[in-house]
């Protein structure tokens, strides 16, 4: 045999603290047909600063979809299949990069994807820029080991075969037909080359993550050994592979054999289907339309005629809505009639490779009125690859390489829902069928009406109310994610452990919004001392700073006047202008440079914000410069009148030192102290203290000036009047 070996390799991610499923890094690989060993090469590395330290790196394994991760322990939905991922740890101590390798031997051909990612997030927000993280890189290479010329097996007819030794075993493959209920595997004639009894193992079938049921049989001298499987996965190539359990230099001698039970299903006609589909989607001629619809309505009754097969298949119209977003319909409307002496089998299609990273929501609703024998329950398995055709009361849904999902109804519980979380790409089959109690004997005559709701959506619910629906990528492959918030969490934002009250919201609303009326003080203030433009900006901050938390919010206590972005983009702009006016205003220029200032400054921190919003340096560089301007200013000031500016000890003392050591605090807060669990009282405080200090730091009003007063202002501009009058009096 002719091996080749194939190497794929994908670039290397950063990774992330695991808070929900966005921050674990997905790597996505096409395992070929024929591959008989497959190598994973993970690479992880972590920077040389003194803020990286030990951590343990988390990688999941599985084949068809993403893996499904629970690292925080949170709960699952209601009526969710959850079947633990493979899942390896990777330590990082001393050494900068760690190299692991895991091994596959016959691995299934198809998508495996892997997800790595780092603990738990500690919760703690961080300033962007103020403090560089460690980086921890991870990255993911395949190996593949493919055998070019596999012999292939064919059904019914017995294949001699050689193991040359046990260092090299033997790989054939045989391709399961459609419609195969069952599959038997037969090895005889084994002998040595020494002519003696001989002792191998079979293998059948592939290994696949998180779960594997590979099969596995064990033959020792001549005598005839068999297997028998029940559904075989329809339409895919079985490998089979034979090793030797004796002496090292000796040769093995098989002869192999496989059979297929194929199970016939009675359906309507595919032209009839045709026709059907047609009449559903439009209407055609009125005299067309009746005879077409008419022979379509009885195609159900008389193509399959009496229940003679061993199954009964009802078509069904796959209709893609969006993205990950699938919806199955039922050409002969959302009802199936079932009975008790065969299933009735629905294949839902998942096989384009890009279905898997959603959620399949299967609904099942049983009409009581049609149920023909009290106490008869429908029994329903959702499977992949192949369906399961012996339903039974105490079946578990199992096929022969794969575990199903069991469910069922009856006239006491005629609801039943299950969620498939990311399920595997493949084609998916549900098996109906109904079960009578023991000694009925009017059982092969019931009957009963089920109607079947099945679609593919992005996030189950829709992540409910308190949960946001993200679309991830990873290169061209598409799956989705709920974001969980006001203390949710789990896979769909349904467990409440953690959950905050309504009164807590409404609490940090309140607390976020009404904490920048402290604003009102600075604006009195500026406002007192004729600093118009200063209290203009002051009035703008804490009106989008007001309505942005109030959109803000994560729970039910919501108000959103206009666009969340324009909101956020405001109260950014808002907040850096305002430390930018104040420091400014304190340097004591010259109104027309003053002005000038202020509206260059303003044009370029409104630049700098659209370029990255969250940069520390949009709030820090305006902020040193106008810092630089106010002390060149102090002391151009001091110089020119021979002291120390401002002059006034009364002033460094009840305002200046109050003013800064306040601002000092807010900063502190605001960059050390905020978290996600107390954002709603630290913010609250930063807001609070930011007000409190642009009200002492502002400069008293100019000497010749005299206070607001709006008589003295209608005094003034009438006796400019009266002395324009007096000088035209004058020349004439």
């Amino acid at each position: 045999s002719l091996y080749v070996s194939e190497y794929f390799s994908q670039s290397a991610q950063k990774l992330s603290f695991y808070s929900w499923y966005g921050n674990a890094k997905l790597f996505h690989f096409h395992v070929p047909e024929d591959t008989v060993l497959l190598r994973w090469l993970l690479q992880a590395s972590r920077g040389k600063g003194p803020e990286c330290t030990s951590m343990e790196i988390t990688v999941h394994f599985r084949h068809g979809a993403p893996p499904v991760i629970n690292p925080l322990g949170t709960r699952f939905p209601a009526n969710a299949t959850v079947r633990p991922s493979y899942s390896i740890s990777i330590t990082l101590s001393s050494a900068v990069q760690n190299t692991t390798f895991v091994n596959v031997s016959t691995p299934a051909a198809g998508d495996w994807f892997i997800a790595a990612h780092l603990p738990e997030a500690a919760g703690r927000i961080e300033v962007k820029g103020f403090s560089a993280p460690c980086p921890y890189m991870f990255q993911a290479d395949m190996f593949v080991l493919r055998l070019t010329d596999m012999p292939v097996l064919e059904p019914g007819v017995p294949m001699p075969h050689t193991v040359v030794s046990p260092a090299k075993p033997l790989h054939v493959k045989v391709f399961v037909p459609k419609h195969a209920a069952g599959m038997r595997f037969q090895l005889s004639s084994c002998i040595t080359s020494e002519q003696r009894a001989c002792t191998v193992r079979v293998l059948l079938g592939s290994i696949t993550l998180p779960q594997s049921f590979q099969r596995s049989l064990t033959c020792s001298g001549s005598i005839n050994c068999s297997l028998a499987l029940d559904s075989p996965p329809w339409e895919k190539w079985l490998q089979i592979m034979v090793e030797s359990l004796g002496t090292a230099n000796a040769s093995v001698s098989v002869e192999m054999l496989a059979s297929f039970t194929v199970c016939r299903p009675g359906s309507t006609s595919s032209f009839l289907n045709f026709i059907s589909l047609n009449q559903s989607q439009a209407g055609g001629r009125p005299g067309a339309a009746g005879s077409s619809a008419a022979a379509a309505g009885e195609a159900p009754r008389n193509a399959s005629g009496p229940r003679s097969s061993c199954l009964q298949s009802q078509p069904v119209v796959r209709e893609d809505l969006d993205v990950v977003s699938v919806r199955y319909r039922l050409l002969n409307g959302p009802s199936v009639p079932l009975s008790s002496l065969s299933p009735t089998l629905l294949l839902l299609n998942l096989n384009t490779g890009m279905d898997s990273g959603g959620s399949l929501v299967v609904n099942l609703l049983l009409n009581r009125t049609s149920v023909s024998l009290a106490n008869a329950t429908v029994a329903a398995c959702v499977s992949a690859a192949s369906p399961v055709l012996s339903l039974n009361a105490t079946q578990n849904c199992s096929t022969a390489f794969s575990q199903g999902y069991p469910l069922s109804v009856s006239t006491s519980s005629a609801e039943a829902t299950l969620i498939v979380l990311y399920p595997q790409t493949d084609d998916w089959f549900l098996s109906l069928q109904l079960l009578c109690p023991k000694g009925q004997g009017e059982c092969p005559s019931a009957e009963a009406k089920v109607t079947v709701f099945a679609y593919l959506s992005p996030c189950f619910n829709d992540c409910g109310p308190y949960g946001q629906c993200s679309l991830l990528r990873r290169h061209g492959y598409l799956y989705a994610g709920c974001s969980c918030k006001a203390g949710w969490g789990g896979w769909s934002c349904t467990d409440d452990t953690k959950a905050q009250s309504v009164g807590t919201q409404n609490l940090a609303t309140l607390l976020l919004t009404l904490s920048n009326l402290m604003f009102l003080p600075a604006i009195a203030v500026a406002v007192y001392r004729f600093y118009l433009v200063e209290a203009s900006v002051y009035t703008y901050t804490m009106f989008f700073s007001t309505f942005y938390h109030a959109c803000d919010q994560p729970g039910v206590a919501v108000l959103c006047i206009m666009d969340y972005d324009t909101l956020q983009y405001c109260d950014f702009l808002g907040s850096v202008v305002s430390i930018w006016v104040t420091i400014l205003c304190m340097a004591r220029l010259k109104k027309i440079l003053k002005y000038v200032l202020f509206v260059l400054g303003t044009l370029l921190i409104a630049m700098s914000l659209q370029l990255d919003r969250r940069g520390v340096w949009n709030m820090m560089g305006p902020c040193l410069f106008a810092l630089v301007i106010m002390v060149t200013a102090w002391v151009h000031h001091g110089a020119k009148r021979r002291h120390c500016y401002p002059s006034s000890w009364k002033r460094w003392v009840f305002y200046l030192l109050p003013g800064i050591t306040l601002a000092f605090i807010a900063i502190s807060v605001y960059a050390f102290m905020e978290t996600n669990e107390n954002y709603y009282y630290t913010h609250s405080i930063w807001h609070v203290l930011v007000a409190c200090s642009v009200a002492f730091l502002l400069p008293p009003r100019d000497k010749h000036k005299k206070p607001w007063a709006w008589s003295q202002k209608l005094t003034c501009r009438y006796q400019i009047c009266q002395n324009d009058r007096e000088e035209l009096y004058a020349v004439t």
